[in-house]
């Protein structure tokens, strides 16, 4: 499919079929992942896919306690959400059935080969990511072309020891993100919804518009 039009369609996919995806589909769509640029082409990402039914119910255990918290913070106003209320019904029924999905990516990056120029600054640390998640773009597109669908998720990474222990990961290496990947139930939409260009696009200096 045209790159333009998977990028515009690419949700986040929180109903699947059971059918299982095949590993070559998968070995295509990480083959992929491998180009997105990293810091000094250091290339630290790795993936690991879960398909054994009592690991992914032992990630769902672990998904539903970070999970009911922000769910419940959501449903009081605590916590700004983008789109309609029924987005966190969506993602309730996605947490619990969360074992069903026929494969969880498990996203890792190995912390000496990144480069966070950003943590001397006082706020959040941003950078270090930027050597992992495009890889991880790479690979939703690449799943999006191959017709699956896929949901990205960091809850997973406030449990990262035990993760760590039960997916034998190694020190050094840190969990990025968590991607239930599957045959979407629905089908995609022609394009998400999304901010005006006119509100995120400046010219110069921040909030003068690009025309």
């Amino acid at each position: 499919m045209e790159l333009l039009d998977a990028i515009r369609s690419t949700k986040t996919c929180r109903a699947f079929r059971s059918e299982p995806v095949p590993n070559a589909v998968l070995l295509r769509a990480i083959s992929a992942a491998r180009f997105a640029p990293t810091g000094g082409n250091r290339q630290p990402v790795r993936f690991i896919v879960v398909r054994d039914p009592a690991a992914k119910r032992q990630l769902r255990d672990w998904y539903l306690g970070p999970w009911r918290v922000y769910r419940d913070n959501a449903r009081a106003g605590a916590v700004r959400i983008g789109g309609a209320t029924t987005l966190i019904d969506r993602a309730d029924r996605f947490a619990e059935r969360l074992h069903e999905v026929p494969a969880i990516v498990v996203v890792c990056a190995e912390l000496g080969a990144l480069h966070a120029s950003d943590v001397h600054l006082g706020r959040l640390s941003i950078v270090g990511g930027g050597s992992v998640y495009p890889a991880v773009q790479n690979f939703l597109l690449a799943c999006r072309g191959e017709g699956l669908g896929t949901a990205l998720t960091t809850l997973l990474c406030l449990v990262e020891p035990q993760v760590k222990e039960l997916l034998a990961i190694p020190d050094g290496f840190a969990t990025a993100c968590h991607v239930a990947v599957g045959y979407p139930t629905h089908p995609f939409p022609a394009e998400l919804k999304r901010r005006p260009v006119e509100e995120i696009a400046f010219a110069e200096r921040f909030g003068e518009r690009l025309a």
